[in-house]
């Protein structure tokens, strides 16, 4: 389907609000996607009130036969991993190799909680009382609203609806506006795997009116929600006050430290690979680095080397290391940033705030340094291809810069010290912590979360996340 649609009821429909979105390629801002209507909040309404019509029977359906129906939408989507990768390579600026990673970690998402469908039992508990047995369950929550971001749209996607609904929940889903037929092919596949009419509903849209309607809708019983800080306590306040569950995760502001001991060859393809993968545009993107001083000479020297070598250019080319950022906003955004980084007083080691290639949203690898913790460059989330770096005197020194931050995402070090390692994961402020890792990079099978300002709820991902699609009923019965 070329043209994006709703899905609604399990018919596919036009949005019908009078706005439009154009969808553009960041890697070539000549090339429109599509040009295509946004919902309404009737259009909303329509799919809570078929989500709410068709839960009850799905989950009254055997949790085995849930799941059966992710295993075949696993299978669809790896047979479809080119064509997702190509259309979130031309959506979203994602290179093409990040691409296929993710489309394919998609399917592998849908397979593992469709295995989990089979053990979603309760527990056999004891009585005091004579005669009688007890024993738990659980139960879905209902309908649950879920609205995703741009920068991850096939997996970050695949891993809220992959829990809701083998857990016997209906979805309503408000997908990014810059990724219409990435979106559009998940939903597809889903169709085409047997999830029944309604129990999985699209309504393309914005959030200003489309995501407002969903998060406040009284038929909606659990909202997850992947986005910014501002929008997510927004989101946060207004399901809670209406006694909803929430689930939110936000950004990060992730520290890499780098130990006087560490393997600096290492070191530095850690910082690049956490640093510039998808033009940092990852909530956990190394924006800041941390060296102690005997190395921090040799380290900066291996690290802006690394980075002047990265190759800028179209999402689509199997070479590109560094994309485009998503669109004209982003671009714009990353840009200011990085004068005011000049403008405060940072040192520009490489990159800059001017534009790599007119044809799209091209922003160099960038590294400052002499950046102090009161910069704006090392307090707020730039969500571009943009690194702080920062030389501190020993390893506590580190560690209390590291987690100078509203933020607790993710945080990593490099060190060949053991005991160092585990001291840096104890007291690390974050909720993902690696050794000899980038901070960008996570497990399926793993819990997944902030914790401050990064995020609010039950963690993502693995199987904890169960807990928020599900409500536990304690049950009792007099048998004799």
């Amino acid at each position: 389907m070329t043209t994006p649609r709703n899905l609604v009821g399990g018919a596919w429909r036009a949005p019908r609000g009078s706005a439009t979105y154009r969808a553009i390629n960041p890697s070539d801002v000549a090339d429109v996607i599509v040009e295509y209507p946004l919902s309404s909040v009737d259009d909303v309404e329509d799919a809570v009130a078929a989500a709410r019509a068709a839960q009850p029977g799905w989950a009254a359906t055997s949790p085995v036969a849930r799941g059966e129906i992710l295993v075949k939408a696993g299978a669809l989507l790896r047979a479809r991993v080119e064509d997702l990768a190509q259309a979130m390579a031309r959506e979203v600026g994602k290179p093409i190799g990040e691409a296929r990673g993710e489309a394919l970690y998609s399917a592998k998402v849908l397979e593992f909680y469709a295995a989990e469908g089979p053990r979603l039992a309760g527990d056999a508990l004891p009585s005091g009382r004579p005669g009688v047995v007890a024993w738990t369950v659980r139960k879905p929550v209902g309908v649950v609203g879920q609205i995703t971001p741009w920068n991850f749209p096939a997996s970050i996607s695949a891993w809220k609806f992959g829990p809701a609904l083998v857990t016997g929940n209906a979805v309503v889903w408000k997908p990014c506006l810059h990724s219409p037929l990435t979106s559009q092919m998940l939903a597809e596949i889903l169709v085409e795997a047997g999830v029944p009419a309604g129990v999985f509903n699209l309504v393309h849209g914005d959030g200003f009116d489309v995501g407002q309607a969903i998060v406040g809708h009284p038929g909606v019983a659990a909202v997850s929600f992947t986005g910014s800080r501002a929008v997510g306590e927004r989101v946060h306040r207004a399901v809670s006050n209406r006694l909803g569950k929430v689930q939110c995760e936000l950004g990060g502001k992730n520290p890499l430290v780098v130990l006087a001991d560490a393997d600096l060859e290492l070191a530095a393809t850690t910082a690049i690979e956490g640093a510039f993968r998808n033009a940092g545009q990852k909530c956990t993107a190394t924006s800041r680095v941390i060296v102690e001083a005997p190395i921090a000479k040799a380290f900066t020297e291996a690290f802006v080397a690394k980075a002047k070598a990265l190759k800028v250019g179209d999402a689509r080319d199997p070479d590109t290391f560094v994309g485009p950022v998503v669109d004209a906003r982003q671009y714009d955004k990353v840009r200011d940033y990085v004068r005011k980084g000049i403008a405060e007083g940072a040192r520009l080691l490489t990159g800059g705030p001017d534009g790599v290639n007119p044809a799209g949203y091209f922003v160099a690898p960038t590294i400052f340094d002499g950046v102090s913790p009161e910069m704006t460059i090392a307090r707020e989330e730039i969500f571009g291809p943009v690194v702080a770096l920062f030389e501190v005197a020993d390893f506590d020194a580190a560690v209390a810069l590291a987690n100078d931050t509203e933020y607790g995402l993710s945080a990593s070090i490099c060190t060949r010290d053991l005991g160092r390692a585990h001291a840096f994961v104890a007291r690390a402020e974050t909720g993902v912590a690696s050794v000899n890792l980038p901070t960008a990079g996570v497990e399926l099978h793993a819990p997944f979360g902030g914790s401050k300002a990064s995020g609010t709820g039950v963690k993502e991902q693995g199987r904890p996340v169960l807990e928020f699609y599900t409500e536990w009923r304690s049950v009792y019965m007099k048998v004799a």
